[in-house]
């Protein structure tokens, strides 16, 4: 089958990717919304030319989607229209268990005349988790909610002991509702290593960046 990636760069939908395109699928695209103003991916903060990087890295071609944030879904409609020019039969999703989140994702399928596709659905936290680290994937920590995790995970991998952290804290080691968010940077889809530089980290009430370039 071939498919569009809904991608946000980060851990969950790169993992929902190998499994597909290990399940012997092609992607056609990967789907990324744009938050015009700022000039980065929405949630994940990944700026343009990290996302060139991703499309070079991945060798995957990149349809933006830029979005004032009100008319997010029409934007993301019109990105999965362009991918069923490119052949896309179905989207791919890295959700795991929030209903509203896949509601929203297949009716916007629906809208597009495509089927969806979620591969880590139900999947158990502790499976995904320890498939991202066994794979080789390379997820860097890019946001936390400082309420819930502390600053020092920022620019960290999602590796063993940064796990053990989250457990500790008692959140959803997935972090499905935002507790965390990362950027993927290298792993078996890779052509090349994303080669991030940290930059600073920056506070905006109760969540924590760290500027990755």
């Amino acid at each position: 089958m071939r498919f569009a990636m809904s991608y946000s760069c980060g851990k969950d939908s790169t993992l929902a990717l190998d499994r597909m395109i290990c399940g012997g699928n092609e992607c056609v695209a990967l789907v990324i919304v744009m938050n015009s103003a700022q000039g980065r991916s929405y949630f994940h903060g990944a700026d343009e030319k990290v996302l060139e990087r991703y499309e070079d890295a991945l060798g995957i071609p990149l349809i933006k989607c830029p979005s004032d944030g009100y008319d997010y879904h029409l934007a993301i409609e019109k990105g999965f229209l362009r991918a069923k020019e490119m052949g896309a039969e179905a989207v791919c999703f890295g959700d795991i268990d929030i209903e509203g989140n896949r509601a929203w994702a297949e009716e916007r399928c629906v809208n597009a005349g495509l089927s969806s596709v979620f591969p880590l659905w139900h999947r158990n936290r502790e499976e995904n988790v320890k498939d991202i680290i066994e794979k080789g994937y390379r997820c860097v920590i890019k946001s936390i909610n400082n309420t819930l995790l502390p600053k020092n995970l920022l620019g960290r991998y999602v590796d063993d002991d940064s796990v053990r952290i989250m457990k500790d804290a008692g959140i959803d080691i997935c972090g499905e509702n935002g507790e965390y968010h990362t950027l993927a940077e290298d792993g078996p889809l890779f052509r090349k290593s994303m080669g991030f530089i940290r930059g600073e980290i920056l506070t905006f009430g109760d969540f924590s960046v760290i500027d990755i370039q």
